[in-house]
């Protein structure tokens, strides 16, 4: 039951983020939902999340700062339109991915499964080890 219910807030995170990447890129997305009835396995959802990751540092990296505020038009998956700036789109995939990994925390927490260490200060030391020294 823990299995299933992380792979689903992954799978939820991973279609999120490829719905605001198509709006980023002015395409159209490969899914009109948040969820979906078949969840692929861990295996598929970790690489995806990954490229989709990289994709957006990628992105993010090079994007100049005056396009930040710059509005894009958004159909949401309950057809409702609207308009977010890049900046707050960038902000919302962060966020929404804090929000559902906390989730799969607590419930690991809830099941007295150990989790890994989940904040930005142990991915920053991660990314970047010799910023441990500096400190």
């Amino acid at each position: 039951m823990l299995l299933a219910f992380a792979l689903q807030q992954l799978n939820h995170m991973l279609r999120v983020e490829e719905l605001f990447k198509a709006h980023l890129i002015g395409s159209q997305a490969l899914q009109s939902s948040t969820n979906s009835e078949v969840v692929p396995g861990l295996e598929e959802l970790e690489k995806r999340l990954f490229e989709s990751g990289r994709w957006y540092a990628r992105y993010a990296e090079a994007l100049p700062l005056d396009c930040l505020k710059q509005f894009v038009a958004v159909e949401f998956v309950d057809s409702k339109r609207g308009s977010m700036t890049r900046e707050e789109i960038l902000f919302h995939i962060i966020n929404h991915g804090s929000y559902h990994r906390g989730a799969i925390g607590h419930a690991l927490d809830l099941a007295q499964v150990a989790r890994p260490a989940d904040t930005y200060t142990v991915f920053i030391h991660s990314v970047e080890p010799k910023r441990r020294d500096q400190g």
